[in-house]
């Protein structure tokens, strides 16, 4: 006997499998990797870039895309609930790609007089104050900025895990184009700002004095995975910022949560500074992005976001976890009793 949630399920595969529309059938964060994907060969015909690029570039990125697809369809014609979840996941597995791919963009780099003119506003807020309030207390507060920076890595996905834990599945897509369009629109224009951190530019100035071990961990991090491309705007601080903002429309009751996410996003911003990861030209630009992105997002999306949240409260975790293995049990066994 068909429990009333396989119902529901099967009533949403009709639905989807009903909807020819390829609008509806494509994620708003699809439709922003797939605009990347085709966006990052064709700026080749208008940049100075590496040799070969142009023809490296079109032909993994067509791959990907015809496999991105393949996944999508895939989805559509024999919706599985794995499948779902593999789509939810998959776009913060693309953002390392859609970093990678700008790194390839790198030239040797020239000192720009740019640089030498956000060196100056940096120099404006560091030395008349704000590097003595960050050394107030010693090594404590560089150290808390060190390893927030840090934490940027792992706050998308960490929030992502939130929205499942807490039974938030529906606005799952509304974090997620938040996060990917403010991160993606920051990568897009590294190669128009051919830019270097002041920490490499200006070697030596204005360095912390507190060379703790999560500082070390930073610089191995970017001195092995960084790329070379650009520093403007700063990824870091929109990534950040756009993570707390997401969090903030898929779970507005939850201000704990996008509150602590918003201190974290602060302190990268300052640390990004501080550290001389960046100028406060990338950081400023960096938040803007975000702040953007969301007002965006939130009028074009409002009315969707109103009724997701509206029909998906809150669970307590252990709940919504048995919701999710439930819901799983039964999804597979009302395809199977389909075959």
């Amino acid at each position: 006997m068909k429990t009333v949630l396989a119902e529901r399920d099967l009533r949403l595969v009709e639905s989807r499998i009903s909807g020819p529309s390829v609008v509806k059938i494509v994620r708003p964060p699809e439709w922003i990797l797939f605009a990347f994907l085709i966006y990052a060969p064709s700026l080749t015909f208008f940049r100075q870039v590496p040799h070969g690029l142009g023809n490296h570039l079109a032909s993994l990125n067509l791959l990907i895309i015809l496999a991105y697809a393949g996944l999508i369809f895939l989805d559509l014609a024999k919706p599985r609930l794995n499948l779902e979840i593999i789509r939810d996941w998959l776009p913060l597995g693309m953002i390392i790609l859609a970093y990678r791919e700008m790194g390839w963009f790198a030239l040797p780099h020239h000192l720009t007089a740019l640089e030498v003119e956000w060196f100056a506003w940096d120099r404006l807020v560091l030395d008349h104050g704000g590097r003595a309030v960050v050394e107030s207390l010693g090594s404590v507060i560089p150290s808390a900025l060190e390893i927030s920076y840090a934490l940027v890595y792992v706050l998308p996905p960490v929030s992502l895990a939130i929205l499942y834990v807490y039974g938030r599945r529906k606005v799952v897509e509304r974090f997620l184009t938040v996060v990917l369009l403010s991160t993606i629109l920051c990568y897009g224009q590294f190669p128009f700002w051919p830019t270097e951190p002041p920490r490499v530019v200006f070697a030596g100035l204005d360095l912390a004095p507190y060379n703790t071990v999560f500082r070390r961990f930073n610089l191995w991090m970017l001195g092995n995975y960084g790329i070379h491309t650009g520093v403007f705007p700063s990824a870091h601080v929109a990534g950040a910022l756009s993570t707390a903002f997401g969090m903030r429309l898929a779970m507005p009751e939850s201000k704990r949560v996008y509150r602590s996410l918003f201190l974290i996003a602060a302190l990268i911003a300052i640390a990004t500074v501080y550290g001389r990861y960046h100028y406060l030209a990338d950081a400023t630009s960096g938040a803007g992005i975000a702040f953007a992105v969301t007002c965006f997002v939130r009028g074009c999306l409002s009315d969707q976001i109103a009724s997701a949240v509206a029909t998906s409260p809150i669970k307590e975790p252990k709940r919504a976890a048995n919701d999710i293995v439930y819901r799983y049990c039964d999804f597979a066994d009302t395809i199977e009793g389909q075959k």
